[in-house]
């Protein structure tokens, strides 16, 4: 496998990632280098990490992943999205409160395994190829770590800018990205 088609399918695993990045950045009172950092180390490492998963399981598993993996996906991102919609709505009167961080706790694992769970079908593709597994993990690994921080970056600079509707297009991004999933699986 050439290093440009590898570097193709780790473009095309990150785009979820991307999007996903710059609505939770969205959803940020402010952003900080730590929560950059958290979500493009956690996003880059499930995404190498499930190739390499996929691939270990082999052909043997693929149908039994095959019937879950959208839905699991479409799940995560329906229930993260709607959340981020709904504290958006809630208006004024939540904006003195406690904000959560998405980048921290129980969203970020969601987020992480949501946006990763089409890299395990991959890996399971390579292994069935005969590839090897290494050097595309890394690849997907190191571009979906950098486009995440991009997405962080974006994201928070139209929040700053546009406020409250950018929460809720995040949010309504992130329930999409669920329905492509389990659209493009179906």
């Amino acid at each position: 496998m050439s290093l440009g088609l590898i570097f193709a399918v780790a473009l095309g695993l990150a785009m979820d990632a991307f999007a996903v990045s710059m609505a939770c950045s969205a959803s940020l009172a402010r952003l900080h280098g730590r929560q950059v950092f958290r979500i493009a180390f956690h996003f880059g490492w499930f995404q190498a990490m499930m190739p390499v998963l996929g691939w270990l399981a082999g052909t043997g598993a693929r149908p039994l992943i095959e019937r879950w993996d959208h839905w699991v996906a479409f799940a995560l991102l329906a229930l993260v999205g709607g959340k981020a919609i709904v504290q958006a709505l809630r208006g004024a009167e939540e904006a003195c409160g406690e904000r959560r961080d998405p980048t921290k706790g129980w969203s970020l694992v969601a987020f992480s395994l949501a946006t990763s769970v089409d890299a395990l079908a991959v890996g399971l593709s390579l292994s069935a190829l005969g590839v090897s597994i290494w050097v595309p993990a890394a690849v997907i690994g190191v571009v979906t770590a950098c486009l995440s921080c991009v997405g962080m970056l974006i994201g928070a600079r139209a929040s700053a800018r546009w406020g409250r509707p950018i929460e809720v297009l995040g949010g309504i991004v992130l329930i999409g990205i669920g329905l492509r999933v389990l659209a493009e699986h179906l």
